[in-house]
Parts: structure tokens; sequence; C-alpha cells
């Protein structure tokens, strides 16, 4: 399954959730070490909701960038 991953300038550090999964969040320095983190988030909230008998929500988001004119 492939999730969307939201990663926003924090100050000095960077900020990420998953739409699709409420309550998934996370941050790090960098926006590499973000999405790493992000990725462990994502499994252990699955696993989370499996173990507690909740349904995984299936990914339904999806982001892209848009060129505009300065």
């Amino acid at each position: 399954m492939k999730y969307t991953v939201i990663i926003e300038k924090a100050g000095d550090n960077y900020s990420a959730y998953v739409p699709d999964l409420p309550g998934c969040v996370g941050a790090a320095d960098t926006p590499d070490e973000t999405l790493e983190l992000m990725r462990e988030a994502i499994e252990f909230h699955l696993a989370g909701l499996r173990r507690d008998g909740d349904p995984v929500p299936p990914p339904q988001t999806t982001a892209a960038l848009v060129d505009v004119a300065a």
C-alpha cells in the first residue's frame, strides 16, 4: 500500500502527517529523515489498528505539485 505523506516546514525542522491515517504524525530535521520516520510510523500505526481489530483505512488521498506564475 502507498499512503500519501504531507511534509511541511515547521520552523527548524519538518513535520508530517498521513491524511488517511488520523493521528499518524512525525517530525525530524530533514525531509528525508521525516519521510523515513513516517514510513516507520505508518507501519506501527497499521500494526496497532490490526492488533486492536480496527479496520485499516485504504489509501485514498493523493497530492500533486502545480506550477503557477510567480
